[in-house]
């Protein structure tokens, strides 16, 4: 049999926002849609974002199943009764990846897929005690204590319908790709599903909802397109920055205040302009009440200060100039 993954992945973690995150790991969600493909077959760890999800978007995802289930005759789903973020919250088996027009071989599902890429997931389990963690952009590893936790506190969903995907070929895990069943189904058979007018509505909400998180994830293929296109030399160091910014955190906030706060602290000169009433050049012992005691700035970066003074006609110009950092 062939390999599982794809690349270097251990213990593959996805960070998702809520609260499409816990809808998959309660067996609800049962397509996992991506404008990129799989990269792997099997377990896959799901963390939810930080982004605290607004009540609008919850209903418009729940009347969205609602009306998905209820094509099959389900009406009654158990929806989770709390969306927690940052944290682990279970996992799924990825069995494949298709495009959205092949979802059409599985009657369950055909309605579900509203992306490029649709991600199979089978055998939701979720964990009693969500761990607190960080997340991460795209596909990552947990760390490997956490993974030993957390599969000890697992335990099988009971979904509302699950559905088994089928491999053409049993034998290779991969086989079950985007371009496999063209040949299997006909463009056509998704158009037959009669949607009735609550259908239609519960779709174009599932949508607006979920285009909050798209133009990010576009500018992301793109970079990714602009990246494969360049010369080796321009290539090679916008990979080694992308490896970077695929380990920054998944909450943009908190990077970008990390970010803010280094620019600050790797500025090399300042400079402040202040009038002061005293004629006396000023010294380093009056800039610092405590003598004998390094100077104490944030991030422990410590500067050499000089003063000079300038005579003015009434007041003294007073600059103060940071001429380096150690």
């Amino acid at each position: 049999m062939g390999s599982r993954n794809q690349g270097n992945y251990r213990n593959p973690c996805l960070t998702m926002h809520q609260p499409w995150a816990s809808l998959l790991v309660y067996g609800i969600k049962r397509i996992e849609g991506r404008s990129w493909p799989a990269p792997l077959r099997g377990r896959l760890w799901i963390h939810a974002a930080s982004k605290v999800p607004d009540p609008v978007t919850i209903k418009a995802m729940e009347d969205f199943y609602r009306e998905i289930y209820a094509v099959d005759g389900i009406t009654h789903i158990k929806f989770p009764e709390h969306y927690p973020v940052a944290r682990l919250l279970g996992c799924v088996e990825v069995v494949g990846c298709v495009k959205c027009e092949e979802l059409a071989c599985w009657k369950e599902v055909r309605l579900e897929g509203q992306t490029d890429f649709c991600w199979l997931c089978e055998q939701p389990q979720r964990l009693l005690v969500p761990f607190e963690m960080r997340g991460y952009q795209r596909v990552y590893n947990l760390e490997r204590k956490i993974y030993e936790a957390a599969v000890r506190g697992l335990c099988p969903v009971e979904a509302p319908l699950p559905v088994k995907f089928q491999l053409p070929d049993p034998q290779d895990p991969f086989s079950l790709k985007p371009g496999s069943l063209t040949s299997f189904f006909s463009g056509s058979k998704a158009s037959e599903v009669e949607k009735p007018e609550s259908l239609s509505a519960a779709i174009s909400g599932a949508r607006a909802a979920a285009t909050q998180f798209s133009k990010k994830e576009r500018n992301y293929q793109a970079n990714t397109s602009r990246r494969r296109d360049m010369p080796d030399s321009k290539t090679s160091q916008l990979n080694n920055k992308s490896k970077e910014e695929d380990r920054r955190p998944a909450d943009d906030l908190y990077y970008k205040g990390s970010m803010a706060n280094n620019n600050k602290e790797q500025s090399s000169h300042m400079y402040c302009e202040g009038n002061i009433s005293s004629h006396n050049q000023a010294s380093r012992r009056d800039l610092n009440p405590n003598p004998g005691a390094p100077s104490k700035f944030r991030g422990d970066i410590r500067m050499q200060i000089s003063v000079s003074c300038i005579n003015t006609l009434s007041t003294m110009d007073c600059r103060i100039h940071v001429i380096g950092t150690c």
